[in-house]
């Protein structure tokens, strides 16, 4: 094993909520349409992708651009308060980078991800984070997973990915990384997506142990 990729929202902060809510308002007062789907298929997006599914699929009467500038500042405003970090995850995340070198591969923009290694003072422990804002396309292609394997110089084959959402998993597996599933109790994976992976584990707080059980 030479790396563990932690995906962000659902695995480190319980956001997943977060982002829905906002994203819902913006389009309700933008006169779009929530529809039963949007939720899990915006899951693993990236910032363009999902700006452009508010408008061009559910109705928002925004520019993609500004889509994504209203959601981005509501959300930078909620993590000011404090980014809604999961029990245990700062000191899951702590742990881990004392035994393996850790990245973060994320569907949060930049200024998110900064705001939780600020919150957490996790910044010098992460010596990799990418945004899928910064790649071809997001989850659940595995360009975000592959780009932070590749700054960290360690293998895919040889990473382990920690991910929650059905787009995340898929994005890890395609990735070709051994993936260990933390299932969102709010949006559960889609458990034949599920079931692909190594090992499931209730929350992040169990990973560091898991680790250590993981073929090497």
């Amino acid at each position: 094993m030479e790396a563990v990729v932690f995906d962000l929202d659902g695995v480190l902060v319980d956001s997943e909520q977060l982002w829905d809510e906002v994203r819902r308002s913006v389009v309700a007062e933008h006169g779009g349409r929530w529809t039963a789907e949007a939720t899990r298929a915006q899951q693993g997006m990236s910032t363009p992708e999902w700006a452009r599914y508010l408008v061009e699929e559910l109705g928002a009467r925004l520019s993609p651009e500004k889509a994504a500038e209203v959601v981005i500042e509501r959300m930078a405003a909620r993590y000011a308060e404090g980014p809604p970090v999961l029990p245990g995850a700062a000191g899951a995340l702590r742990t881990v980078a004392g035994e393996y070198p850790v990245a973060i591969a994320s569907s949060s923009p930049p200024v998110l991800i900064d705001a939780f290694l600020a919150a957490t003072g996790a910044a010098d422990l992460v010596p990799v984070a990418v945004s899928s804002e910064q790649v071809r396309a997001g989850k659940p292609a595995p360009d975000v997973y592959l780009e932070a394997a590749g700054r960290l110089g360690a293998r895919p084959a040889a990473c382990v990915a920690v991910e929650d959402s059905t787009n995340g998993l898929r994005a890890a597996l395609a990735a070709g990384m051994t993936v260990v599933g933390v299932p969102n109790p709010h949006f559960p994976p889609d458990p034949e997506v599920l079931a692909r992976v190594a090992v499931t584990i209730p929350d992040v707080t169990e990973l560091p142990r898991t680790l250590r059980e993981l073929p090497h």
